[in-house]
């Protein structure tokens, strides 16, 4: 069902398009510009229908602030006769239509119907595009997966604004590589691309990085030093884990985004810069700024289009992808072809990747150094992998018939003792009190098994 997001002060007003959209939308409410702005976070609707008379902020500051992040939906305005001088101004400004109040019902619910279906298409015709071009890249960053295409189109709209964005995604899913295509999309493109990570720099250090320090400012300062924000200067400058600022810093931080000026640190003399920010974190911010430890208006500053990478184990569609990107760019010196058995595969599909593409990466070149004849097998793979592999691939062999039940069950059991022994050391009375089982009776399955300790010279 569509969402269409209705900002309006009046809550008679709001109550009447509910009831009158509700057979055919999901109708969400605001009263407010700010509450307009965090549903627009939280869910982004397929249209808006916008009051231009608030208090506060207008209707004509939230249509500026959409334009500039570049936001998709059609936008209606709902005004009243006097104003409509306004209304049409605001369309000149973006609006799709606008509606006088008191609305006619009828042509109200046929102009929304109208709108929607229009934007329903416009999205089939980028997927289709998308489809028929078969993309599968941006910049660094690969995926086929709709939660990949949906990030894919959304930055390439963003890049072509000067908006400040937001990007958000657990460790490894390649914040810094989206980053970096937005940049490289961008009327910026030519000019610098500057990265820091915020949580990789000790506190007593990170605001000289950022705003550069004159000579003498502390000890060890032998010479003059540029920041980061004038080494970006006409360029890009990306914040990584900007989470883990202190306060202290937080706060010119967010003087330097407002003013966009900058001040060496012992030195009073302000230097203009002009850079366009990306900023990126893990942590949720918005609970951060509710326990007080991250700025309420640094986060709405930089938190003007937000960007969310999805993990890998929501997209598991894409693994085989990156497989194959990841096979590609870790070939061995010989030039020999570099495969992944199909047992080693499977594992790779259903591992749950708590580490994201990075982690797909390391495993893939991991096997890539550990293999014989240019095929991963699943012993190649990271032990985490491994383990959780065995009894896959002991599956996926007796589902397709290369295997019986009964030879099935044997090497599952034999996994599982071999599980066992490896994580206590090869120590069979620890192994056998994990198994739940006598000393002795894993003796007799390991002999069974053909299971011996690894030779020291082995590890």
């Amino acid at each position: 069902m569509a969402r269409v997001l209705v900002v309006d002060d009046e809550v008679g007003v709001q109550e009447s398009l509910r009831m009158l959209l509700k057979p055919e939308c999901d109708v969400v409410t605001a009263g407010r510009v700010e509450d307009a702005l965090r549903a627009l976070t939280d869910t982004p609707p397929d249209l808006i229908l916008l009051d231009l008379v608030m208090p506060g902020r207008s209707g004509l500051d939230l249509l500026a602030e959409l334009k500039e992040r570049g936001y998709p939906a059609p936008v209606v305005i709902l005004t009243a006769t006097k104003t409509i001088a306004t209304a049409v101004e605001a369309m000149k400004s973006g609006a799709a239509d606008y509606v006088t109040k008191p609305f006619e019902v009828d042509a109200l619910r046929i102009k929304v119907r109208q709108l929607l279906e229009r934007r329903a298409l416009e999205e089939e015709v980028a997927r289709l595009r998308d489809a028929v071009d078969g993309r599968q890249r941006l910049g660094r960053l690969v995926g086929r997966s709709e939660a990949m295409q949906r990030v894919f189109r959304s930055a390439e709209r963003v890049a072509q604004s000067e908006a400040t964005v937001l990007v958000m995604g657990e460790s490894g899913t390649g914040k810094e590589l989206l980053a970096n295509a937005i940049h490289t999309l961008g009327p910026r493109a030519a000019q610098p691309f500057v990265a820091i990570n915020c949580g990789a720099i000790p506190h007593n250090l990170i605001e000289s990085e950022l705003f550069g320090a004159e000579r003498g400012a502390y000890t060890g300062a032998q010479e003059t030093r540029i920041g980061r924000f004038e080494a970006a200067h006409t360029g890009t400058l990306f914040l990584d884990e900007i989470g883990e600022l202190e306060q202290s810093v937080q706060v010119k931080l967010l003087r330097a985004l407002q003013e966009r000026t900058i001040e060496r640190l012992g030195s009073t003399q302000p230097i203009e810069v002009d850079v366009r920010v990306i900023a990126a974190t893990n942590r949720d911010l918005e609970q951060e700024v509710a326990e007080g430890r991250f700025r309420q208006d640094l986060f709405y500053r930089i938190n003007v289009v937000p960007l969310t990478l999805p993990p890998l184990r929501d997209r598991r569609e894409d693994v085989r992808l990156l497989t194959e990107t990841f096979l590609a760019r870790h070939q061995p010196a010989s030039g020999e072809r570099l495969r992944v058995s199909p047992a080693a595969l499977a594992a790779l599909d259903r591992y749950s990747w708590p580490g994201n593409v990075r982690e797909l990466e390391n495993a893939i070149e991991h096997g890539a150094a550990l293999c014989e004849a240019g095929v991963i097998e699943l012993e190649n793979l990271p032990q985490g992998m491994v383990r959780t592999g065995r009894g896959e691939a002991i599956e996926e062999e007796w589902r397709s018939g290369e295997i019986g039940l009964e030879e099935a069950v044997q090497r599952f059991e034999t996994s599982l003792l071999r599980e066992a022994l490896e994580r206590e050391g090869w120590n069979q009375t620890r192994a056998a009190a994990r198994l739940g089982i006598t000393r002795r009776l894993l003796k007799l399955k390991m002999d069974r098994s053909g299971l011996t300790p690894p030779r020291p010279d082995e590890g």
